[in-house]
């Protein structure tokens, strides 16, 4: 199974990124990942948040296919403990999906498009985070799943 988290708009600190690398790393010894930003809008403050909405989600729609699993990360869905995370993700790889799109998007949130594509909703939290610091949280949280689901110490309750 492949990993996908696509994002909008590029990490600007050198820090975060070094934080995501280091779990990018981590996660290639158990699935394969990949991390595909996808620029900011170059016309943006030309833009409605409506416009911005609808620009973003036919670029993001682009980089998916309806064969896979596609699942949004969005304050208003549906949280999980890591174990109960962990859960989720092992259900994914026993039903045999190829390929799996976590999306984090724009400062605005999604278009109707990509809600109406998406096969669920996650958040990390009811609080709102940077997009950058979601995609450090995020890549560890999937590390962790990794290790949750192989029983290797790391996760402690």
């Amino acid at each position: 199974m492949k990993i996908r988290l696509i994002s909008i708009g590029k990490t600007d600190e050198i820090e975060i990124q070094k934080l995501i690398e280091k779990y990018e790393k981590r996660l290639k010894h158990y699935v394969s990942f990949e991390l595909e930003i996808i620029p900011d809008l170059k016309n943006r403050k030309n833009l409605s948040i409506e416009q911005q909405k609808i620009a973003e989600g036919k670029l993001i729609l682009e980089k998916i296919s309806k064969s896979d699993t596609t699942i949004l990360l969005d304050e208003k869905g549906k949280q999980f403990t890591s174990v109960g995370f962990a859960n989720e993700f092992q259900k994914l790889f026993n039903s045999g999906t190829k390929q799996i799109n976590f999306i984090i998007g724009g400062p605005y949130g999604f278009s109707k498009e990509v809600y109406d594509f998406a096969s669920r909703k996650i958040a990390l939290s009811t609080m709102t985070f940077s997009h950058q610091m979601v995609r450090v949280f995020f890549v560890e949280q999937i590390y962790r799943a990794m290790t949750i689901i192989r029983n290797e110490n790391y996760h402690h309750e």
